[in-house]
């Protein structure tokens, strides 16, 4: 695992409770949470990046550290022949993601990518409902997260607020993969973006008061058309103190569907026909699924010789998207996404990772 900062701790909690997968090394720019997440789950300490992706007993490289090196991070364990997954973004620019892609390929080792959320079973009874036609032909879909910012809570805030940050980058790859699971790859954007505050304050920890700049777009709103036809609203926001708007909703030539947040693994699901909501049973997904199962499924993936689900592949073209709506915002024009990607394998509720 290299770092070890506030996400690990959930993988941390879901990696101890996985018999597919086993924590044997850990790395951080901090020694001491390095050496404290090791001691919770029995590995040892590496010495850098360099010296973990050397180890014999490193099999596939968990990156969690900043989006700004994600690529960097990733490139450096495929060059060492090891699998990787990695938090969300997959990278900052489109051509490290493509030389990620690239190299991995040349390996022949495989590179997954956050979020995993998708794979549970709020996400993935949503699309059984599509797929099984509940709503008839989908036709558009809303997906707002909306917050006033995460500096309230975060001790060290200021990478949201940097290129390759924002509501967008940070969030939307939640949203997007929800979307794309749901009604498949975007091929046309637009958008607008605003940052209304040049700079925020921290609200926690030992620099709590300390005010920073605010680099990139807080406020992001777009358009996607999906390659089947169905258009898709985005608000991805760090700007709105409080609001009343679902998650996600897909709507379609016979009913609508209300979708939990992508950004947790469960969630009700809920069924408009026929005049009246109905809650739908749990019907796909893995149950009881948390940060870290997509790791897991890579590895049950390589066992069992079938591509994985949270696929490189899918992040790449998501990160494609969130760029592409972020320059048609700058032109004030409608853009194309050069990239495409396929739809990931449903997951059938009798799955199990382990």
């Amino acid at each position: 695992m290299v770092g070890a900062g506030k996400i690990s701790g959930a993988y941390l909690a879901t990696l101890a409770g996985l018999d597919s997968l086993r924590l044997t090394a850990v790395t951080d720019l901090d020694p001491g949470r390095a050496a404290a997440a090791a001691e919770r789950a029995g590995a040892q300490v590496a010495g850098g990046v360099a010296e973990l992706v050397a180890r014999d007993d490193v099999d596939a490289v968990l990156n969690l550290t900043v989006p700004a090196v994600h690529a960097e991070v990733a490139l450096a364990a495929v060059a060492a022949g090891k699998h990787v997954y990695g938090e969300k973004p997959l990278a900052a620019t489109r051509e490290e993601a493509a030389a990620v892609l690239a190299a991995a390929r040349a390996a022949g080792v495989r590179v997954g990518c956050a979020p995993d959320t998708v794979l549970g079973t709020g996400t993935q009874t949503a699309r059984k409902a599509v797929d099984d036609g509940l709503i008839g032909r989908p036709v558009a879909a809303t997906a707002f997260m909306t917050t006033p910012g995460h500096e309230a809570w975060h001790p060290d805030p200021e990478f949201y607020y940097r290129p390759g940050g924002g509501p967008l980058l940070d969030m939307g790859p939640y949203y997007l993969s929800a979307l794309v699971h749901l009604l498949g790859p975007v091929v046309k954007v637009t958008g607008a973006t605003a940052t209304p505050r040049a700079e925020r304050e921290i609200g926690s920890g030992p620099r709590a008061g300390r005010r920073f700049p605010v680099e990139v777009a807080t406020h992001v709103t777009g358009v996607l058309e999906h390659a089947g036809g169905a258009l898709s609203t985005l608000v991805m926001s760090f700007d709105i103190h409080a609001a009343r708007l679902p998650r996600i909703e897909v709507h379609g030539t016979t009913g609508s569907l209300s979708v939990p947040d992508p950004n947790g693994f469960e969630g009700p699901v809920e069924l408009f026909t026929d005049g009246a909501w109905r809650p739908l049973p749990v019907a796909a997904g893995y149950p009881g699924a948390a940060r870290g199962t997509g790791l897991a499924d890579l590895a049950d993936a390589l066992a069992t010789g079938r591509p994985h689900r949270a696929a490189a592949e899918l992040a790449e073209h998501v990160l494609d998207v969130m760029l592409t709506l972020l320059d048609a915002a700058d032109r004030g024009t409608a853009l194309r996404v050069v990239s495409a990607c396929e739809r990931p394998a449903p997951v059938a509720l009798r799955s199990q990772v382990n």
